[in-house]
């Protein structure tokens, strides 16, 4: 299953996508202020051109596992974006995702956005419990 992930910010969000079979995930460009209308059109136009089965929008819940402020406000896009996409649309915790990502660029030596790199940490986690899942 072919799929997309978010990691929001308020002036960039991290993008990464899935190859068809899930496999291998990959970061793309970031996509600056997401909810202000050149960023809505920009995220519109990765959609159209990956065309993913599952959009992932990564949640940013308190290490307590409780919903904070910006968790709330990742909730609330997932939301908006479901009436606007025919993807399905689902949140996942994306606790330490940055972290993960800024090890994984040292250690590689990646040159890729640390906002694409933790999409790709959130995407990861997503797949895989989706496997386990199935």
């Amino acid at each position: 299953m072919k799929a997309l992930a978010l990691d929001l910010g308020r002036a960039r969000t991290g993008v990464a996508v899935s190859d068809p079979s899930g496999t291998v995930v990959r970061p793309l460009p970031v996509i600056h202020e997401i909810d202000r209308p050149d960023g809505t059109a920009a995220l519109d136009a990765v959609i159209a051109a990956e065309a993913p089965e599952v959009i992932v929008v990564g949640q940013p819940l308190l290490m307590s596992g409780e919903a904070g402020e910006q968790a709330h406000q990742a909730s609330s896009f997932a939301g908006r974006l479901r009436r606007r996409v025919d993807a399905r649309v689902v949140l996942c915790d994306e606790r330490l995702s940055t972290a993960e990502a800024e090890r994984r660029r040292r250690e590689s030596g990646s040159r890729a956005e640390l906002d694409s790199l933790a999409a790709c940490v959130i995407l990861e986690a997503w797949l895989a419990r989706d496997r386990e899942a199935a």
